[in-house]
């Protein structure tokens, strides 16, 4: 069985023209995209991370067909995107976390329909995949409301809705929770297991929330500078990145750096103190040594940036 999408040495370079005087431009060539190459099975939930500028973007709009790559070889549930725009449509379905799909101003109920007279889905089709989204995604008392009146919580599960009314084999998702509450993210992350465990869906998810990743995805890819620098699992990221947590820790009162097993202190400002510990080790017994040595008042867990984590792969390579 072939894979749903291949990517063969794929290039996408775009000409820009900067100011070199008072009256000239010169015209030189960027690379976006230099040399991908990898494949993607049926029912795998991927996410394809990097920092801004990486070329994550780039890779999304040519695996949709809205670019055309430079070079190189591209296929997506075996259609070429780029030539046959329209039949890929059928089989795909995109969310953009800061733009919709919705009309802004009818109701989704509105919105809904004009999708299904789009994709022509069949009626009953169309109706059991509708109640399906409405139920999972709490949308029932929302249907008549205009997308101009929603939450961006709110809408963003409309925009998922609407993006797998059709069924689609393949769901591209850049960044689906950006500005989202913690009860939005959660449901948002359920809906997602869903369809990808339940029914299949492929999911290629681009954000910089290693939550989403940690709770969705099975592989990740790490993409900088237009080419894959990491394929594997998240804990096998930590691993090559020695990414770390940040625990910061709220005592009732000012106190010397915390000492305990499994973390060090990297700064402290009054009862407020910040402590580091590798990214694929547990929280809790850090947690219950500090609880039981010191008067704690409160405290959090802050996940490591996708720059960090890519900064100390980088790091790690030049030392080596």
């Amino acid at each position: 069985m072939s894979p749903l999408i291949e990517l063969d040495d794929v290039r996408r370079t775009f000409t820009v023209r900067a100011r070199t005087g008072r009256f000239r431009r010169e015209r030189r060539e960027v690379t976006a995209v230099d040399g991908l190459t990898f494949t993607i099975d049926a029912g795998q939930c991927v996410g394809y991370i990097g920092p801004n500028g990486a070329g994550k973007s780039t890779t999304v709009k040519m695996l949709t067909g809205i670019l055309v790559p430079t070079g190189g070889r591209l296929r997506v549930a075996g259609v070429d995107p780029a030539r046959d725009r329209v039949h890929l449509a059928r089989r795909i379905g995109v969310v953009f976390g800061q733009r919709t799909t919705l009309w802004w101003d009818l109701p989704l109920r509105d919105s809904y329909e004009l999708a299904r007279r789009i994709y022509r889905i069949p009626d009953a089709r169309y109706r059991a995949n509708l109640d399906r989204c409405v139920e999972l995604l709490d949308l029932g008392g929302l249907l008549d409301t205009p997308v101009r009146q929603l939450s961006l919580g709110q809408r963003m599960r409309g925009d998922l809705a609407a993006a797998l009314l059709h069924d689609p084999r393949v769901l591209y998702l850049d960044e689906p929770t950006i500005g989202l509450d913690v009860v939005s993210k959660a449901r948002v992350r359920q809906f997602l297991r869903e369809v990808n465990t339940a029914e299949g869906t492929t999911v290629l998810l681009t954000t910089h929330d290693l939550t989403d990743i940690e709770q969705l995805c099975d592989r990740v890819m790490v993409i900088d500078h237009g080419r894959v620098v990491h394929d594997g699992d998240l804990d096998g990221l930590h691993a090559t990145g020695e990414s770390e947590r940040t625990l910061v820790v709220d005592l009732a009162v000012p106190a010397p750096p915390i000492e305990v097993p499994g973390a060090r202190t990297v700064k402290v400002d009054g009862p407020r103190q910040w402590l580091a510990f590798p990214s694929r080790d547990s929280a809790a017994p850090i947690v219950a040594a500090i609880a039981a040595r010191y008067p704690l008042a409160d405290l959090s867990v802050r996940e490591p940036a996708i720059e960090d984590v890519i900064a100390r792969m980088y790091a790690g390579a030049s030392i080596g």
